[in-house]
This record gives structure tokens, C-alpha cells and sequence, in this order.
């Protein structure tokens, strides 16, 4: 979903970095190479693909080398300026001293953060909200970082950059929207953008939370700038639903319980062989609740799958990983789809953008589950087998990944 009304990005690039050392000690973080390119030029390209047309980066330590790289944009079909300030001045102060280039509305993102929320949908909480300002935050569910912030019904309701006050629980990861007079008020505050602005608006109740389950990447520590090179150079992926995608379909309430019932679709060894000589990533996410109404054992399941990944390999392809929830109808998961938490749980195994992996499936409920993830859904069928989709995915496939 593209951005309707915010035409500008105003990203951070001016500190020391002094965690990144010794990758910084003669080059600004978010120039740190993922793969041949700086990351800032991936966060870059991702805002222009979101329909920003202009770029003001704020620099400060060698501001020179950003500047020389991306000039004034042209190279990289955007329109891009700059601010500079010295390195060890305050985010909050930054943004304050550039507020005679800032547009009425404008998005603000640290330059060495990047996470694949959907900006067009972020954009329409805020617009629909009326609030001067909305701050992203991760939900870190799984504990991927020290909690910061907290949130309720769409609001922050507290920060704390020291991560002790109480009712935290997620992780700001800029990707903030606000209003320029928000930006007047700060008065080149001696802290952080995010700090200042909840100093400023969090007892009003005037900042808004965009809430997500996609995990965030990006040279901010040696640790993270790890999953970042997963992140970046992963391939292509398509994950699956079982039954229905690969199999037969039992009728209603009853399962596959053992091999000998197991009926492989027309065209779907044929697919997943494709995938793999294409250079694909291949996961399978499904639903088993036959193991909670006790149909079949956990380890009678283990046993199916075993087989099925024998065969899948034998005829030439290739399961990189499976995701299953066992849970019944009524369990309350958070994994049983239309849910998408198998889903987000290959995000945390693969290091996975959501955004740009596909999801296989013949029912409703799995299309509920993609978009919920923000994945991009198949319909499978008979007239659009997993075959089908295989070959006309592959087709210009370069890919190397096995």
C-alpha cells in the first residue's frame, strides 16, 4: 500500500556508531556494507518504493561519504537533501535544527533500522487517528530485545530509553510519522527524537502506536547486523500449507494418520522440484489438530512428516523446514491458522521478509493468515495446482539458494 499524503522521509545518519566499532571508525553507520551495498541505500530504496519522492538525510560523523554516494539523488530516482550537524548532537536536537527543510507531514526513520511494516497502512493509523505524532513499535513478543516503550488501543502510553519504567513491553523502531509543529516544540532538546517527542505529547495521550510482529534489521549491533545479512540475501521463499496444497484432503474432522493414507496432489512433487532446481526456499506451515483430538501421537506425526520429506527429496526436491500446529479448534493459540503465528515463527527461523515470501493455500482461512503476516497468498486448486504456480514463479528464476 503506497503513502497517500506523506511525500517526505527524514532519515538519521549522523552519529559516531560507537557500537558498530571498529566497521565505524572510518565510515558513518548506516554506510556499513550488507552484501556490496550500504544499508542506507537499501532503506532508501525501500521508502521511493513506497511513493516518497524526497530524501533529507541528516548527517553528521564523515557526512562527506554519505553525501558523495547518494549526491542529490538523481542516481537513485529520488529527490534527496541534506542537514549536518556535529556527531555527538542529540537526535532530538537534529531534527530540530533541520525543521526549515521538514514538510508539513513527514516520516522519520533511524538510519540504521529498517523493518518491512506496510508504510501505506502505517500511514492511514495516523491519518485516520489525528494525532500530531505515531511512533512504531515492535511487539517483541519473543523477547528479540530489552522492551522500551508501552502501548494501548493504538496509543503509547510509556517510553523509557533506559528500559525500566513500568508496562513496557515493546521496542521502538522509529518509522515515525508526525507533523512539523510537533518538530517547532522541542526547542533542540538534548536527547532523543523518540525521548523528546513522548516528554512533549505522551501525558496528552497524543502519540500513536503502529504495532508490529515483523522482527527489525539493520547495522545497529554486531548481533543484529548478522540477521541483517540473513535478511538481505535469503532468496526467494514459498511457504506452504499441507493438506489440501500437497495431499489429499480427508473429509471433514478426519486426518491423515499414517503413510499409507497419505495421496500426493497431481503436480505437487513436480512443483516442489521446480522450486528447488530454481534455487527456492521451500517451508511448510500447517495446521494438525488430529494430534489434539488424538487421532494421531506426535510422534506418529513425526513419522508422516519423515516420509513425506523422504519422498519429496527422492522425487528431487527439497522441505527446507516445517512449521506445525498441533493445538485443537478451541486451544486459543496464537498458531492455528487463520492465526499467523506459524507464520511469523519461520519469519524468526529464516530470518524471512514476510513481505516479499509467498504462502500456498486452498482455503480462506490460510488466505487470512498471509495477509495477516503481510505475506503475498496463492490460491491453490485444481485448476491451479501447486505445479502451476511452481512453474510460472520459476520461470525467470536465477536464484541460487538450496
Amino acid at each position: 500500500m503506497k503513502l497517500q499524503q506523506v511525500n517526505q522521509a527524514v532519515i538519521l545518519a549522523g552519529g559516531y556508531g560507537r557500537r558498530m566499532l571498529p566497521l565505524t571508525a572510518g565510515r558513518p553507520k548506516p554506510m556499513i556494507p550488507i552484501h556490496s551495498r550500504p544499508f542506507l541505500e537499501r532503506l532508501i530504496e525501500w521508502v521511493r518504493e513506497a511513493g516518497i519522492g524526497r530524501v533529507t538525510l541528516l548527517t553528521g560523523w564523515k557526512a562527506e561519504q554519505i553525501s558523495a554516494h547518494f549526491g542529490n539523488g538523481s542516481n537513485f530516482g529520488i529527490q534527496i537533501d541534506y542537514a549536518t550537524a556535529p556527531p555527538d548532537v542529540e537526535t532530538a536536537s537534529r531534527v530540530s535544527r533541520a525543521a526549515h527543510l521538514l514538510d508539513p507531514k513527514f516520516l522519520l526513520l533511524y538510519g540504521d533500522i529498517f523493518c518491512p511494516i506496510d508504510l501505506g497502512h502505517a500511514e492511514a493509523q495516523w491519518i485516520d487517528s489525528g494525532l500530531p505524532a505515531q511512533i512504531t513499535l515492535f511487539d517483541n513478543a519473543d523477547g528479540y530485545s530489552r522492551p522500551n516503550a508501552g502501548w494501548e488501543d493504538g496509543l503509547l502510553t510509556a517510553y523509557d530509553a533506559q528500559r525500566q519504567a513500568h508496562g513496557l513491553r515493546g521496542v521502538d523502531i522509529g518509522h515515525m510519522f508526525f507533523r512539523r509543529e510537533v518538530i517547532d516544540g522541542l526547542h533542540n532538546q538534548d536527547t532523543t527524537i523518540a525521548q523528546a517527542t513522548a516528554r512533549s505529547l505522551l501525558h496528552r495521550r497524543a502519540i500513536g502506536a503502529f504495532v508490529t510482529r515483523h522482527r527489525y534489521y539493520g547495522p545497529s549491533s554486531p548481533v543484529r547486523l548478522a540477521e541483517t545479512l540473513r535478511f538481505f540475501t535469503g532468496g526467494p521463499t514459498i511457504i506452504l500449507d499441507r493438506d489440501g496444497v500437497l495431499n489429499e484432503k480427508r473429509p471433514p474432522a478426519q486426518y491423515v494418520t499414517k503413510w499409507g493414507e497419505w495421496r500426493w496432489l497431481p503436480g505437487a512433487l513436480d512443483g516442489l522440484k521446480a522450486f528447488r532446481h530454481a534455487g527456492w526456499r521451500v517451508l511448510l506451515a500447517t495446521n494438525q489438530p488430529g494430534v489434539a483430538r488424538r487421532h494421531l501421537t506426535h510422534a506418529a506425526l513425526d513419522e508422516l512428516h519423515a516420509r513425506m520429506r523422504a519422498e519429496i527429496a527422492r522425487f528431487g526436491g527439497c522441505l527446507h523446514d516445517l512449521f506445525t500446529c498441533t493445538h485443537g479448534w478451541d486451544d486459543g493459540c496464537d498458531c492455528r491458522k487463520p492465526k499467523p503465528g506459524l507464520l511469523f515463527q519461520a519469519q524468526r527461523e529464516w530470518a524471512l521478509d514476510l513481505t516479499q515470501t509467498y504462502f500456498a493455500g486452498d482455503e480462506d482461512r490460510d488466505q487470512a493468515a498471509a495477509e495477516a503476516a503481510g505475506c503475498k497468498f496463492l490460491r491453490v486448486s485444481e485448476s491451479a495446482p501447486l505445479g502451476a504456480w511452481a512453474a510460472k514463479l520459476t520461470q525467470s528464476q536465477t536464484a541460487t539458494v538450496h
